[in-house]
């Protein structure tokens, strides 16, 4: 039996099916982790959506764990960050081994001042069910509906006809928008016929997911393992992570084109586990193949029809880039598409979610190419080339950033996407917030929904209309001013700067002397309205 036993999710019959077709401003298809925080993230912002699944549970089998910094931080906005991290196993160092040799071992985070971790590992039916919870916190605003199945869509007007079905009957329900977050196989994206290209690997991989008392390789604190050629799986490659609830996650690179009837086999799973864990009491929990995958729509808007998450990239597992860059689309998306609906900002700004979020698969994609060439040597040469780097990074810094096993997840650099001005500060625009603590608590859970302003140091900020203002080491002002505890703040951005934070923790501009024109015309920019001279 799983060691989780969701709950299934009550089917409540829409007034739809009562006659009449409803409207709603959003539509999200999949209630997995990126439509839900989507649904959030725009209910705190007022816009009220409709979640259509055709499933009533959480995700079978753990599926994501990784789950990074930046994405923790996103997940504390919208309300579950500190519960994931409490029920996480926190993790920031990683370990390569080749045989039986370890070559070396990183940390991801080694500073301090932050309010999260580097990485915890969560399985994804969690993430879900902490979500699905949050998002009843909003009745008003998000609808939740389970065993509803969207079989057609077609453009009607300035929205989207959506068909519904469901136990009791089908319905047609109007969107505004509608965001597809149904996954890898997404129907949305099938029944239009888009594109999905990219390439496909060779390799297999065996998930298997084990309940084991104790970790077997150690007492220390979590860690992700990696292993080169193992001598309990020569010529492969394996991976191990611990999980909540005494769960291991281990990945073993399989032959190409083996049997996936005879791998899925369980005696010859366990088998294999128990070569890794020796005579340690365990029990097979959840098991799963996979092939690597990197593909990407060409584009993820598609007039009111918007792709998010899998439906719109997908990346091997290996870098936990998959989950975190889907709940990074949302974050790039929430708070443009809010934006657009209460007519605060023009539909040219779905356009920059298209630009900038495909600028990150790019990235994603381009990262998670390279760990499965550096992983799988399709070559003698290849092969050659990895085992002599794998040697000379037991003791040469440079070999070491040659090996790849997955670069983990962060968030991508739009430096040069979208309107961004510079003014010398330390933080470029078109890169993320760092977290530093302030006061009582921590940067980026005190910074407000929308656009702001936030000044380091001896700076004057200018009131602008429609812009939250926030100062940090600042004397009292009109607006709220926070203790520079500690002083990492100051150390990590700059004195006597001040920064235009976009919603979702992206640096747009710094100022060095802002002014309320100034400052006003980048929130303009930032916001997709034209504005008549470049600001400096």
């Amino acid at each position: 039996m799983p060691a989780y036993a969701p709950l299934r999710q009550p089917f409540v019959r829409p007034p739809d099916l009562n006659g009449g077709t409803g409207h709603t401003p959003v539509a999200i298809v999949g209630a997995g982790p990126v439509g839900l925080a989507l649904a959030i993230d725009l209910a705190q912002r007022g816009v009220a959506s409709v979640v259509l699944d055709d499933n009533d549970v959480v995700s079978i089998g753990s599926r994501a764990i990784c789950w990074a910094k930046r994405t923790l931080e996103i997940f504390d906005r919208l309300g579950i960050g500190e519960r994931m991290l409490a029920k996480g196993v926190t993790w920031q160092t990683g370990r390569l081994f080749h045989g039986d040799r370890e070559v070396y071992a990183f940390d991801l985070l080694p500073e301090a001042g932050h309010k999260y971790p580097a990485f915890i590992n969560l399985q994804q039916y969690y993430v879900e069910e902490f979500l699905i919870d949050r998002a009843r916190d909003f009745p008003d605003l998000i609808d939740l509906r389970f065993l509803s199945e969207v079989v057609d869509h077609a453009a009607e007007g300035d929205g989207v006809r959506i068909t519904v079905d469901t136990p009791e009957g089908r319905y047609d329900l109007i969107a505004t928008w509608l965001v597809a977050c149904d996954g890898a196989g997404s129907p949305t994206r099938k029944r239009m016929g888009l594109p999905f290209e990219g390439q496909t690997f060779e390799e297999q991989f065996l998930i298997a997911d084990i309940e084991m008392a104790g970790n077997p390789f150690g007492d220390g604190p979590p860690e992700r393992w990696f292993w080169f050629d193992p001598v309990f799986h020569p010529g492969k490659s394996a991976l191990l992570h611990q999980q909540p609830d005494n769960i291991y996650r281990i990945d073993l690179q399989l032959d190409p084109g083996s049997d996936p009837a005879s791998d899925m086999n369980e005696d010859r799973v366990m088998s294999r586990i128990r070569a890794i864990t020796g005579g340690k009491p365990l029990r097979l929990d959840w098991i799963s193949l996979y092939r690597f995958r990197c593909m990407r729509l060409d584009r993820f808007v598609h007039g009111r029809v918007i792709f998010a998450g899998d439906s719109a990239h997908v990346v091997s597992p290996f870098g936990a880039r998959g989950g975190n860059g889907g709940i990074q689309d949302i974050d790039n998306l929430g708070w443009k598409l809010a934006a657009v609906v209460s007519g605060a900002a023009p539909h040219g700004l779905i356009d920059s979610y298209d630009v900038e979020r495909g600028h990150a698969a790019d990235e994603n994609i381009r990262y998670s190419t390279r760990a499965t060439n550096f992983m799988t040597p399709k070559s003698p040469i290849e092969a050659l080339f990895r085992a002599e780097t794998l040697r000379l990074a037991q003791d040469q810094p440079f070999a070491r950033r040659m090996i790849n096993s997955g670069r983990l997840s962060q968030p991508c650099h739009l430096s040069g996407f979208g309107p961004q001005t510079l003014g010398g500060g330390t933080v470029a625009p078109g890169t993320t917030l760092i977290d530093a603590p302030v006061g009582m608590d921590w940067l980026v859970s005190v910074l407000p929904l929308g656009l702001c302003l936030v000044g380091f140091g001896d700076v004057v900020l200018p009131d602008v209309a429609g812009l939250a203002r926030i100062g940090v080491g600042q004397r009292a002002a009109d607006y709220p001013c926070y203790p520079d505890r500690d002083g990492f703040a100051m150390e990590r951005y700059g004195r006597d700067i001040a920064y235009l934070i976009r919603p979702d923790g992206y640096v747009a501009a710094c100022f060095a002397r802002p002014d309320a024109e100034s400052v006003h015309k980048a929130m303009l920019r930032a916001l997709g309205h034209p504005t008549t001279t470049e600001v400096t």
